[in-house]
């Protein structure tokens, strides 16, 4: 494998992060977010979380997820942790959309670690003839 000095730059950089912060008070899973014709779907990976760890809101037209993993292994008595890449702690993600969202028809579902979020558009409202007095 050829040598990348870029790679061993970024690897000193997240070991240097550790090191300053090394119990993170919050972590971000990763997010995807696209639009089909009638729908927006945000899927979020996860991992290790149950649905009780998980909360999804709908305020208007902004969708915010959060939760919660627990830090360390559960019951175990760690004396050092060697290395650290998985992020534990809270964390919240909001999203706004331009079109407006049909409240009543979000559906939230969690797979193999996935989150997945399906927002349907509502349709353009039909214009409507004034009559001028």
């Amino acid at each position: 494998m050829p040598w990348d000095p870029l790679t061993d730059v970024q690897a000193w950089r997240d070991r240097l992060d550790r090191l300053a912060n090394p119990h993170p008070e919050s972590w971000a899973p990763p997010i995807d977010v696209y639009e089909t014709g009638d729908a927006y779907v945000v899927l979020a990976e996860v991992p290790g979380l149950a649905r009780e760890q998980i909360a999804v809101e709908l305020n208007d037209d902004r969708l915010t997820i959060r939760g919660e993993r627990a830090g360390g292994p559960a019951g175990a008595d760690v004396v050092h942790y060697h290395q650290v890449e998985r992020g534990h702690g809270a964390f919240v993600r909001s999203f706004e959309f331009a079109e407006k969202i049909d409240g009543e028809h979000v559906v939230a579902d969690l797979a193999n670690g996935i989150l997945s979020v399906t927002l349907r558009k509502l349709p353009p409202a039909a214009a409507r003839r004034i009559s001028v007095k």
